[in-house]
């Protein structure tokens, strides 16, 4: 099934594919939810159905995951191209590389050419709206990414300005929030202040794109690199696997919000009592329809004409 007809409304699910092999090709990196192979001066990112949560891959495949993850990275790529350039070559798989062309109807719709970029190892987070560990951290301490915040925030409150919270892979695998000030330790304050702002404009944009189509970008990450020394947007961008995404009908702060990405599985493994240690439980049928009914949803919001327009 092609990923246009799986993403309009009512759009049957497609097979999932829960690894995307290709013989002959070499493998650069297995991730995930991605597979990563080496094309010499370019790289093919070939976005596969897996899901994780809490840090795990579940054994069960999201039917149609990997088109939602590729089309929003596309979408928001050429959307964003006037703020800072990004890795993306094409889509189309009639125009990758010769190699390739064996393999073109597995890759289409879920499969990006990229250039190389030097990636610089941090997670640039930005928030404007205090949920998840952000919130947990305002709770405990009145702070968002040790930086203080006014008293008196709800959990789900939009924050007076969004906000910078860069994170890094500590050594167990979780990203682990980290100040602007040890940022700059790490790679130096010139550049720590470019991502900063780069990262605030991206979200401002995202926020005002989306918000008249029904989601709230409550907070998203971005990953950068350096491609001839130029500051470089790189992997994904505003996908509902790097973003929290909110209906704006019914937004309430003071609780958790419904959510247009994983929370619907989220939620299904915190009341099934798994410790979030592998191996993960079975997804009932259910929960793996829901979820990515969720995925499609959010893409489709995204794509179509603002309201009133």
């Amino acid at each position: 099934m092609s990923r246009a007809a799986f993403l309009r409304p009512g759009g049957p699910l497609p097979p999932a594919r829960a690894r995307i092999d290709l013989p002959g090709v070499p493998l650069l990196a297995r991730g995930k939810v991605r597979e990563m192979y080496d094309l010499g001066d370019c790289l093919l990112m070939v976005a596969s159905d897996r899901v994780s949560a809490f840090d795990v891959v579940m054994r069960e495949p999201i039917p149609g995951k990997g088109y939602v993850l590729t089309a929003c990275s596309e979408l928001w790529f050429g959307l964003t191209r006037t703020i800072v350039p990004n890795h993306l070559l094409t889509a189309d798989a009639t125009e990758f590389p010769t190699a390739l062309q064996p393999f073109r109807e597995l890759l289409e719709g879920r499969a990006l050419l990229v250039r190389r970029a030097q990636r610089i190892d941090i997670e640039c987070v930005a928030r404007g709206y205090l949920a998840g560990s952000g919130w947990a951290e305002y709770r405990e301490r009145g702070t968002l990414a040790g930086e203080p915040l006014p008293p008196g925030l709800p959990e789900s409150g939009r924050l007076p300005e969004p906000r910078f919270t860069p994170a890094i892979k500590a050594a167990s695998g979780h990203d682990e929030n980290i100040s602007v000030a040890q940022m700059a330790r790490l790679v130096g304050a010139e550049l720590t202040e470019q991502l900063q702002a780069l990262t605030l404009a991206l979200y401002r944009f995202a926020h005002d794109y989306a918000l008249p189509r029904g989601i709230i970008v409550a907070d998203t990450k971005f990953e950068f690199g350096l491609i001839d020394g130029q500051i470089t947007l790189i992997d994904e961008a505003l996908t509902p696997d790097s973003s929290r995404f909110w209906p704006a009908a019914g937004y309430a702060p003071g609780r958790p919000q419904p959510s247009f990405d994983k929370q619907y599985l989220r939620d299904f493994l915190q009341a099934s009592g798994w410790n979030k240690e592998p191996p993960p439980p079975a997804l009932p049928d259910e929960v793996i329809q829901r979820t990515a009914e969720k995925y499609r949803e959010a893409y489709l919001r995204l794509a179509a004409r603002p309201s009133g327009s």
